[in-house]
């Protein structure tokens, strides 16, 4: 091995190992065709493209290449209402595909969801598709784990999802272990920096000065907020000389996308209608105890008191909103809130988490074709692969979690919706604070996802050269 080879080899830009494809499928876009092309020259890779550009019709093609090239089953794994969905679509293109929920093979392409994993073994697959795999993001839990021991040995790996990373980029690394990449652990030792101990004792620092604020007479506001200010959310920063490198390295087994233009093609089939935010916020009947009018709630627990206290002033105003023809989904997010709302809405159901999972599909079907106008959901229960483009209502109340308050929304404001979307988020006075939270999370999100973008696009450009081409003259005395 010469110099050049071990610095390749250290820079952990393999160059693939997968196959050329022999032929695409006819009901593939251009950029659908291009990036399924890229996925299968490298054998292990993600797919980051948003809500509505074609990621089932992506998978699908993905894995019958692989399956008629390995000669072995895929499996596919989604969220449950999305394994029939994704059976639909495969029939629909031609595609020899069946859900399977007992660890058994109908087909040649399986499709099963997340829960029911366990069930199959992974040694008679050559390949394996994760669709909505942003649920890989949380590091050391047990779904990350079971499915990246899963997904180990299996030779080709393909991962899909709209919002890839959506806060911090640091969960790009849970991704990267699955796809057989670097490890977590090993991403953060070569690209991030960890606050050092200085930074740690200054932040110390800081909060033991907000603790002693808030003992102060009338210092509670004042040191809460200093408190929650001293807090880092994240210890990990991208080192300033490794930014390029980072980039370089994603981009070389991820590709990130919104619409076509984003890797060089034609948008005019992917224009969306407009969208509307209305924000609502809720004077309750009654303030808060103990004083003359409501102040703005602070911290967790303040919240979680507030939406119990405002329940009703709450669901009252979603049933204001709710009262018209057209189809509607109400994103909830405690259990009171979806009881109330279903006793209160006519042609109404809800989707619970103790709603047995056969009856949660005939509710997802009888949404989906129209004979059920409203449905009550929480987003961590539906908020991942659904198509509703039928739908152009949405209701929510608020929330601090940008990835369930963003899917939520795709589920009817994605590519194929004809009509405007108009978005309602019901929040009381107390909680201005959370609604504050959800736009500036959402500008964030929105840059980061361009920088991704960007980052990606500069980052593909750039070309490996072999600038040491004069060679050494050595003195005649050696």
């Amino acid at each position: 091995m010469d110099y050049d080879d071990f610095i390749h080899e250290k820079s952990q830009f393999g160059d693939g190992s997968g196959f050329v494809p022999d032929a695409m499928p006819d009901y593939l876009y251009d950029f659908q065709r291009a990036l399924v092309g890229w996925s299968l020259k490298l054998g292990r890779s993600a797919i980051f493209a948003d809500c509505g550009m074609g990621k089932t019709a992506m998978q699908l093609a993905w894995a019958d290449n692989v399956r008629q090239h390995t000669r072995k089953p895929v499996l596919i794994l989604t969220p449950l209402a999305v394994a029939r969905q994704t059976e639909r679509e495969a029939a629909k293109f031609g595609v020899d595909a069946a859900c399977t929920f007992d660890g058994t093979l109908p087909a040649d392409i399986c499709i099963t969801n997340y829960d029911q994993l366990h069930k199959f073994d992974k040694a008679k697959f050559s390949g394996v598709v994760c669709d909505e795999s942003s649920i890989l993001k949380s590091f050391g839990g047990a779904t990350q784990k079971q499915i990246t021991r899963f997904t180990n040995k299996i030779p080709f790996r393909l991962l899909c999802t709209a919002t890839a990373a959506p806060n911090d980029w640091v969960e790009l690394g849970t991704s990267s272990e699955a796809l057989g990449e670097l490890s977590h652990s090993d991403m953060l030792r070569r690209f991030f920096r960890q606050l050092d101990d200085k930074g740690q004792k200054k932040e110390q620092r800081q909060q033991d000065e907000a603790i002693k604020l808030l003992s102060q007479p009338g210092g509670e506001y004042y040191g809460k907020l200093a408190f929650r200010v001293a807090q880092t959310i994240g210890q990990w920063r991208l080192k300033n000389h490794a930014v390029e490198q980072f980039w370089r390295w994603v981009s070389s087994w991820a590709r990130a996308i919104r619409k076509p233009s984003d890797i060089g093609f034609s948008d005019e089939r992917f224009n969306l209608p407009p969208i509307e935010y209305r924000d609502h916020v809720v004077t309750p009947k009654h303030t808060q105890p103990g004083r003359l009018f409501n102040l703005p709630a602070f911290g967790l627990g303040e919240e979680k008191e507030e939406r119990k206290r405002t329940l009703r002033d709450r669901c009252e105003r979603v049933a204001e909103l709710v009262d018209h023809d057209d189809a509607a989904v109400v994103w909830c997010h405690m259990n009171a809130e979806g009881d109330m709302l279903e006793s209160m809405l006519s042609d109404c159901r809800q989707i619970a988490g103790r709603t047995p999972d056969a009856e949660k599909l005939e509710i997802y079907e009888a949404f989906a074709s129209g004979q059920l106008k409203r449905l009550v959901i929480k987003p961590k229960i539906g908020a991942w692969g659904l198509n509703w483009q039928h739908c152009n209502r949405v209701v929510t109340f608020a929330s601090h979690s940008y990835e369930q308050t963003y899917q939520s929304i795709r589920r009817c404001y994605r590519y194929g919706q004809e009509r405007s979307v108009i978005v309602d988020t019901v929040a009381t006075e107390g909680e201005v604070r959370v609604l504050d939270n959800m736009r500036r999370k959402a500008r964030q999100a929105e840059e980061m996802f361009a920088k991704l973008v960007e980052a990606m696009q500069t980052a593909n450009r750039i070309e490996r050269t072999n600038i040491y081409t004069r060679k050494t003259k050595v003195p005649t005395w050696l």
